[in-house]
């Protein structure tokens, strides 16, 4: 009898199972064509099936089967992976301000900054960025923002999150630079100073749960020192940072401007370096031995030019983007000659969020082919973050996340900035 109630209640228990589990999600894509970056050409007539969150198959031509019978016809539309941007600020940029430069620091808080920051996010995803690497921000609201997109609360694309920038005192991170000294600002910041605070400090931001570390290794644009790209941080700083990060399985990402600070940030083993206008030949070689990437943001020039001065920034702010402007474009233009590893970093939030794309026409007018381009933003970004298993191509068992534009965009990179399907994991953002 015992052996009877056993099998019976094998029985039940498989057949609620079985009732509970819900059918899996398919769906299939077809469109004109689909650009693979992985292999650098078209594909004509794709189909693609999804099943769930994942990619099963991408081929050309061929009859959906039966069982997906939710399909998406793009018609005269290329598929492409969903984008990324390795570089981007979502709790920040000209959608927070007031219109008044001081009036935004003494006034607008990190609960501010929070509550916009899920807008920057969702927009940024419409845009066609799944994935992105948000590096630094306020009072940890990137790693609070990637969370709760990862339990679904909110939309917005996947975020590496590195938490707040470290920098040193006076510098590129220290935003008390520049005021009197009886002005204080509390709450959480990057400043720190010394190898054994240092070590401390990347410690602190992996407890907090940074994905990535981001640091200041020289000198900015937009921060009140007088240089534009002077290092500020010993060599034995950066080397320490470094080591800290790797040691805790963290990857670290240095912003440097000037050519000295670049080549003590490669030469510290950073995985990425931010901005790079000023590197020399020396840099470029250094990076190539190394491995290191190098992300130029190549688009955001013009908007600082035209646009800050309207914000209240600080003149000494716009001429220093003077300084930078046309001379970083001028080094991304030989990076790609030297064949550097180069992924797709814009700075969003220096401009408005959800423009990110602008930055692809910029790049071919300086040196990439589009489809150059397209790759820095899917298979060379996807390698930088060490998911090329997850995202930045279309092929069976990664994520799926893919977008649409009409057109071609290979024979117009512009049409990048028009993105008119999205989706995210499989399912429907746009």
């Amino acid at each position: 009898m015992r052996s009877l109630l056993c099998v019976l209640g094998l029985a039940i228990a498989t057949t609620v199972s079985a009732a509970e589990s819900p059918a899996p999600r398919l769906l299939a894509v077809t469109a004109a064509r689909l650009i693979a970056p992985e292999q650098g050409k078209v594909i004509e007539h794709p189909l693609v099936l999804i099943k769930d969150d994942r990619i099963v198959e991408v081929r050309s031509g061929g009859a959906v089967p039966a069982e997906y019978i939710n399909r998406s016809d793009l018609g005269d539309a290329t598929l492409l992976p969903g984008l990324i941007d390795v570089h981007v600020h979502l709790d920040y940029g000209p959608d927070f301000s007031t219109g008044n430069y001081y009036k935004d620091i003494l006034t607008l808080g990190p609960i501010d900054l929070a509550v916009i920051a899920p807008n920057s996010a969702r927009r940024t995803l419409e845009a066609g960025f799944t994935t992105v690497r948000n590096l630094g921000s306020n009072a940890y609201i990137d790693i609070a923002l990637r969370n709760a997109i990862d339990r679904g609360k909110i939309s917005g694309p996947r975020i590496i999150a590195s938490g707040i920038a470290l920098g040193a005192t006076g510098g590129h991170a220290d935003g008390g630079t520049g005021f009197a000294p009886n002005i204080e600002f509390h709450g959480a910041n990057g400043v720190v100073d010394g190898v054994d605070a240092i070590r401390q400090r990347v410690r602190e931001e992996v407890k907090r749960g940074a994905d990535v570390i981001k640091f200041m290794a020289g000198a900015g644009v937009l921060s009140n020192e007088d240089s534009v790209g002077a290092a500020q941080y010993t060599q034995a700083e950066m080397d320490a940072l470094v080591d800290e990060a790797h040691r805790w399985g963290r990857k670290v990402a240095a912003h440097a401007h000037g050519a000295e600070a670049i080549k003590m940030a490669i030469k510290a083993g950073v995985d990425s370096v931010e901005h790079c206008s000023f590197i020399d030949d020396e840099g470029l070689k250094l990076a190539r031995q190394r491995g290191t990437w190098l992300d130029f943001d190549v688009y955001n020039d013009d908007y600082i030019l035209s646009e800050y001065a309207k914000l209240g920034v600080p003149q000494a702010q716009i001429d220093k983007e003077k300084l930078v402007g046309r001379t970083q474009r001028e080094s991304f233009r030989r990076a790609v000659r030297a064949g550097e590893k180069m992924a797709f970093a814009t700075d969003a939030g220096v401009y408005p969020h959800g423009w990110n794309a602008k930055q692809f026409a910029k790049m071919v007018e300086w040196g990439m082919t589009p489809m150059q381009a397209i790759q820095a933003a899917t298979t060379q970004a996807a390698e930088l973050l060490g998911w090329s298993d997850k995202v930045g191509s279309l092929q069976p068992g990664r994520y799926a996340d893919l977008i649409a534009v009409d057109g071609d965009p290979l024979t117009d990179i512009s049409r990048l900035e028009h993105v008119r399907f999205v989706l995210k994991g499989g399912e429907r953002v746009k």
